[in-house]
């Protein structure tokens, strides 16, 4: 299980002082999203890599369009050097193997992830859009995801293992929503501690807030690896 800090602090230069706070541990995935992405650009991943070459970079855009754009975004992405991307897997079937085809010839391209259900959705709430129980409609996603040739999957702690019953146990999932030590869910609703993950095989667990609203970072992340080789012991 690998750790996902997500970068979601107000300007850049905040987000880089906390980086370099963090640049003692080198097996850190960096999250950078729409906020910091579109504020940033792309000077801002160059100056993540300045800071620590061993940082993974996960660009998460959660693509949406039809196939082709959303095969030539992807496409641009990986130009950009970056570890992982996130697609939307409500764009279809056809939208996923395009951009599948589109990368899988590229030397070095990153792991392609698509979104099932947003972990700030509540049942009442997915209901509304999609009248679909949250779940049944994950595992659905997944499966054409799966079937499309992806890395893996967006999704919750509570989605993950019966995804995985359902493709395979190397096939990827990434759970935000991630409350460590029991903190506030804030717009988060179907949330889980890092024993969830676990439990529930998640290879990805993304935190952000309790890491960077706290005093001390660096003692949050401390014990946040403790916790997770305690999980595996």
């Amino acid at each position: 299980m690998e750790l996902c800090l997500a970068l979601d602090l107000s300007t850049k230069e905040q987000n880089l002082a906390l980086l370099n706070t963090l640049k003692i541990f080198p097996k850190l995935w960096v999250k950078v999203g729409l906020r910091s992405f579109i504020r940033d650009g792309i000077p801002f991943l160059e100056s993540i890599k300045t800071i620590n070459p061993d940082f993974k970079i996960f660009l998460d855009l959660k693509l949406y369009d039809i196939p082709n754009t959303m095969a030539d975004a992807a496409f641009e992405c990986a130009n950009l050097g970056v570890d992982m991307i996130t697609i939307h897997t409500s764009s279809g079937k056809n939208a996923m193997q395009t951009i599948m085809e589109r990368l899988t010839p590229l030397k070095k391209r990153p792991l392609v992830l698509g979104v099932t259900a947003l972990t700030s959705f509540s049942d009442e709430d997915f209901q509304t859009i999609y009248h679909k129980n949250i779940q049944d409609q994950a595992i659905n996603l997944a499966t054409l995801a799966y079937q499309s040739a992806l890395d893996g999957i967006v999704c919750s702690v509570f989605e993950s293992l019966e995804i995985k019953k359902h493709t395979t146990n190397s096939f990827i999932t990434l759970t935000p929503g991630i409350r460590p030590f029991n903190e506030n869910n804030d717009d988060q609703k179907r949330v889980g501690t890092i024993l969830d993950a676990f439990k529930n095989k998640s290879d990805f667990i993304v935190i952000g807030r309790p890491i960077y609203k706290h005093d001390s970072p660096k003692s949050v992340m401390e014990n946040i690896y403790k916790e997770i080789e305690k999980c595996k012991s």
